[in-house]
């Protein structure tokens, strides 16, 4: 049996994919291991979501080639060319082939290249895995989206919405709970349309996870807001209960219902709006999380301050800021480019403004005392995070899974400090 070395980037659906690959190697007779350098066999489950993280994809991809090499997630789907044409003799593993996990290990470590990126695996439900963290469990709730977004590549990598069956989520995530999780992440392509093709929706799936009668908490994961207006009243509903992070992350990418249209992205700036206002006077302190591509091909400078605008406007306490990248088989990619120095210009004024905005938002929780669950090794020590997902670092010794009462002594733009309370 062969020592397999298993590498993930992406969002937490990419992650929960290279623990159920994990699961499958141990499963099948192999061994983990931590370093590339003992492995007989590599395996990099990889993210396509724009230039800068396929360029850092395809460096990991040359310095794994060494060894027999798998390369699997949505690169080896989206831009099947580019990928051999770094390493050809590589096997390819899409998202939806997991099932096909052990055929494809087999058959590189014989010498080999497999290449199975068809969609064959209809639920992802059950799988065995290897967490990454002990303390949270990933549960994919669906895959694939029903969204047309003319600047990304995912719907070429996972196509179209396929949900996962309500009563098997359930199962799966009193599994983790069994299993030792004290966090639950529901993840997706999109959230937002959870069960609209086979007769359910987010918030009814919320609910009946909630309603499990173990002590865990529930992060659900990024939704589009074009499904808001459906389900925004049952799901605002379905977060009034303590199990439920008060944390929503609803990429709204412009401030421009222009630029959204050009971008096919079904929604418009109000609907953004309209949520946040919704979740914050419901709730009162309650994380949004958002996302902003800065220089898609049609925004022009009047189309960018409505951008800036909506962000002074909504605050949103996290922004996940990207520079438009022409990705290999989108719509936009064939428009006339911005050039990129503009963009850069661009991107540097709202990482200003957001910095300022998030520095601004964490000094408020300064003396706030409350429970915090610590769910996360970094490189800086053991973090927490508290009722509205608000990540929380302290001196104190604390281990992972563990929960403390802790008072705010501090604030960073990325996170609180604090003290367990005496």
């Amino acid at each position: 049996m062969a020592k397999i070395f298993v590498e993930a980037y992406g969002c937490s659906a990419s992650f929960a994919d290279s623990e159920m690959i994990s699961g499958l190697v141990v499963n099948g007779g192999h061994t983990l291991t931590d370093n590339s350098s003992e492995s007989d066999l590599n395996i990099i489950v990889t993210c396509s979501v724009k230039d800068s993280t396929a360029n850092k994809m395809m460096y990991r991809i040359n310095s794994l080639k060494t060894k027999p090499l798998i390369v699997a997630g949505c690169l080896p789907k989206a831009e099947k060319e580019t990928v051999e044409k770094f390493s050809e003799n590589a096997s390819l593993l899409g998202p939806n082939s997991l099932g096909k996990t052990l055929q494809v290990i087999n058959s590189t470590l014989e010498g080999q290249k497999l290449i199975a990126l068809e969609d064959s695996d209809l639920s992802k439900i059950g799988l065995p895995k290897v967490r990454l963290n002990p303390a949270v469990g990933i549960v994919e709730i669906a895959s694939g989206c029903m969204s047309e977004c003319t600047f990304c590549q995912t719907k070429i990598s996972k196509g179209d919405l396929s949900s996962y069956r309500l009563g098997d989520i359930v199962r799966q995530v009193q599994t983790e709970i069994k299993e030792g999780c004290k966090e639950v992440w529901l993840t997706s392509t999109d959230n937002g349309c959870y069960g609209l093709d086979i007769g359910t929706d987010l918030p009814t799936l919320v609910n009946a996870v909630s309603d499990i009668p173990e002590d865990f908490m529930i992060r659900v994961g990024m939704m589009n807001p074009m499904y808001m207006p459906r389900i925004k009243e049952n799901l605002i509903a379905s977060y009034d209960n303590d199990k439920v992070f008060k944390f929503l992350h609803i990429p709204v990418q412009s401030g421009s219902d222009k630029v959204l249209h050009d971008m096919k992205r079904g929604h418009t700036a109000g609907t953004f709006r309209e949520i946040v206002n919704k979740v914050k006077d419901k709730f009162g302190d309650f994380t949004i999380s958002t996302d902003i591509i800065v220089g898609f091909p049609s925004e022009t400078e009047e189309e960018f301050q409505k951008t800036i605008s909506l962000l002074d406007e909504t605050k949103p306490d996290v922004v996940n800021l990207s520079k438009y990248s022409a990705r290999p088989g989108t719509d936009a990619a064939e428009l006339d480019q911005i050039d990129a120095a503009e963009v850069k210009r661009r991107s540097k004024i709202v990482f200003e403004q957001i910095s300022k905005i998030s520095m601004e938002s964490n000094q408020k929780w300064i003396g706030w005392k409350g429970k915090v669950l610590f769910d996360e090794q970094t490189d800086e020590g053991i973090k927490g995070r508290n009722f509205a997902y608000k990540p929380i670092s302290v001196k104190d010794k604390v281990k992972i899974g563990q929960s403390h009462t802790i008072e705010i002594t501090n604030a960073t733009v990325k996170r609180l400090i604090g003290k367990i309370a005496s």
